[in-house]
Parts: C-alpha cells; structure tokens; sequence
C-alpha cells in the first residue's frame, strides 16, 4: 500500500469527480425544478475536480495554486456540497458564518504556506475546518434528512470521513504528519484514500437523493390530482378495491359517497374557469378538514368527487355527508352547495361497480329532488 503513488490517487479522485459532475449536470437539466440542490451538487464535485488538479500541480506550480487555492477549493466544493443538501430538504443556506470561515482559511493557509511554512499545521488546520463543515451538514441531514436509504448513505459516509479525519488530526498531534502531500506514506495513502472515497460517495448519495426524489413525485402525480390535492380517479378506485377485499376477509365493509358541485357549469360560465378552479380547491380543503383520518377523498372528474369510508355504515356515513353540507355553508366567498349519493357495504358479495352504480343513481336523485342534499341508496 505504501507503494501507491498520491500523484496518481489525486488523478483519480479527480477523474471521478468529473464524471459524477457530467451525470449531476445532466440531471439538473432534465430533472424538474422542484428537486431544489442539484446544481448545487453539481458544481460540488466540479470544484472538488479543479481542487485535485492543482493538488496535481504540487512541485510545478506556485505555492499559492498548487496549495492555497487547492486547499479552499476543497473546502468551497464541501460548503457548495451543504448548500445542495439544504437546498434540497427546503432549508436556506447562511453564508455569513461560512463566509468568515472561508475568510480566515484563506488567512491561515497564506500564513502557514509563506509567512510562517508548516505542513503539518497546515494539514491540521485544514483537517479541523473540513471536519466541521462535515459535522454541521451531519447534525443537519440527521435532524432533517428522513430516513431514506439515500439520505442514510450520505450520512454514514460523512461519519466515516469524519473519523477519518479525526484520525489524521490525532496522528498530527502525535507527530506522525508527514512532511509533504506527496509523500508515499501508509498515513499519506489511507488519508487520500478517504478522500477519493468521499468524493465518489457523496456524489453518488446526490445522485441517489435526487433519483429518489424524482420516484416520490412522479408516484405523487401518478396518484394525486393535481389541481385539488385529492386521490385521481384511478388511485381512488384501486383504494376502494384494496377495502373491499379487506371487507371480503374482516367484515366491516366501507361507506361510498359520490359528491357533486351543484350547478357548477354556470360558476365557470359565469366566474370563469380560474374561479372555478378556486372552488373546487376550496371544496377539496374544506371536505378534508371534516373527514376522518382513514378516509379518502378523490376527484372522480370535473366537479364530481368520491369519498370512500373505510368501516362505516349507513349512520356513520350520513353524518360525515351532513358535516360537509355544514362546512360549506359558513359563509365563505367560495362556498358552493353539494348534492351525495351515498351507499354502504352490504355483504361478502358485494362489488365496486354495484356500489358505485348504487352512489350514481343515489346523486342523480338529489339532483332531481332540488339538489344541496344527501340521497341513500
């Protein structure tokens, strides 16, 4: 191991930053702009690239490119990396601490490179600040990331880099530091060899995130209709389908009632179709407030919406219907009038389609009766 050549794991800690770079790119271009951080994790591992490219250039370039610059790329790229992260979980970043840390990190690389040369300090010092950008985006991610297996990845990577970062400082104090970036050492191997692991690590747990990220939100419009919020019809009958059969095995079978807009088609003729849209929003909110938890609510299409009610009988749905007529009739500027066709479970045989023909034709006669009413059938 002592034989590895840090020249060439640089190189390679930086070719691997440049390909996880092109792959978060593209995602950021053909991902959607509500998966927030992406190009934040992007431009992470571009300079994490540029960084391991000076690092390269030790012993040909000037000392402020080939170790001042390099160094703050690698804790710039670390900070850029958080940005994304918080970005991504919805939180702002606050570039006034980091700002001064980057400041003074500067500084002192400066002061321990031409004013007052000590490798061992620099490292140390640089060791320190990079542990504690680690240790802020971890208490962060662990405080707010979820339990995702993504989100898991990236924490247990910046654990492990963490301790390997502790240990470098240990080993510092202990008077094994080194004397140069370059040296082939065993400590000089594991040290950039965490490195190189980190760099492809955390850029795989972005990508990760964001895949997984994408998978909840074309499952969220895939199910959920995205006007009202509410269950789309085909996630609504499959729910109903998925409590029949649980009927079928426990007894105890739902309540089913299709819920009509009354006299809606002359809200939007009248209002327009943005009012409308308002209504219906309205409808959805209000209805939702009053049901309860195991209940779903979905747009069946257009105006008409179904509710499903798990374990619910004819009493227990009728007073559900009756505390939507009541919500939506407190006053509101968007407050519209309702007419339910409603039908329970009736046994081991029953079927969905029975049930909602039964609902149908139950709405379709509070339509007929005068409307703003619930009809049992």
């Amino acid at each position: 191991m002592t034989n590895l050549d840090p020249r060439s794991m640089i190189a390679t800690a930086g070719f691997m930053a440049a390909v996880m770079a092109i792959v978060l790119l593209f995602m950021r271009r053909y991902y959607p702009p509500s998966i927030r951080g992406v190009g934040a994790w992007a431009a992470a591992p571009l300079l994490w690239l540029v960084s391991t490219l000076l690092f390269g250039t030790r012993g040909y370039a000037p000392d402020w490119v080939s170790l001042v610059t390099a160094n703050l790329m690698l804790v710039l790229g670390t900070l850029i990396y958080y940005v994304g992260t918080r970005s991504f979980l919805g939180h702002a970043f606050h570039w006034r601490i980091w700002g001064w840390v980057l400041a003074v990190s500067a500084l002192v690389f400066v002061v321990l490179t031409y004013w007052f040369p000590n490798y061992a300090l620099r490292v140390g010092f640089f060791s320190l600040v990079m542990f504690s950008v680690y240790a802020a985006q971890l208490n962060f991610m662990l405080r707010h990331g979820g339990p995702n297996f993504s989100v898991r990845l990236v924490e247990v990577v910046l654990a492990l880099h963490m301790v390997v970062l502790a240990s470098r400082l240990i080993t510092i104090l202990m008077g094994h530091a080194g004397s140069d970036l370059m040296e082939a050492s065993l400590l000089q191997t594991l040290y950039i060899g965490g490195y190189v692991l980190s760099v492809l690590m955390l850029s795989i747990g972005a990508v990760l995130m964001a895949t997984d990220r994408l998978r909840t939100e074309l499952e969220y419009l895939a199910t959920y209709d995205s006007l009202t919020k509410t269950l789309n019809r085909r996630a609504l009958l499959q729910r109903c389908e998925d409590e029949l059969e649980r009927a079928q095995r426990y007894g105890n079978g739902p309540s089913i009632m299709m819920v009509d807009l009354d006299n809606f088609k002359t809200v939007n003729d009248t209002r327009g179709h943005q009012h409308g849209d308002a209504v219906l929003t309205h409808f959805a909110e209000r209805t939702r407030q009053v049901l309860r938890r195991a209940d779903r609510l979905g747009r069946y299409g257009g105006e008409e919406f179904m509710v499903l009610l798990p374990g619910a009988d004819t009493a227990a749905a009728a007073s559900v219907a009756q505390r939507i007529h009541a919500t939506l009739a407190i006053g509101h500027a968007l407050d519209c009038e309702v007419s339910i066709g409603l039908t329970s479970w009736t046994g081991s045989h029953e079927t969905l389609d029975a049930m909602l023909s039964r609902a149908d034709a139950a709405l379709y006669r509070a339509k007929r009766e005068g409307r703003n009413r619930t009809v049992v059938a």
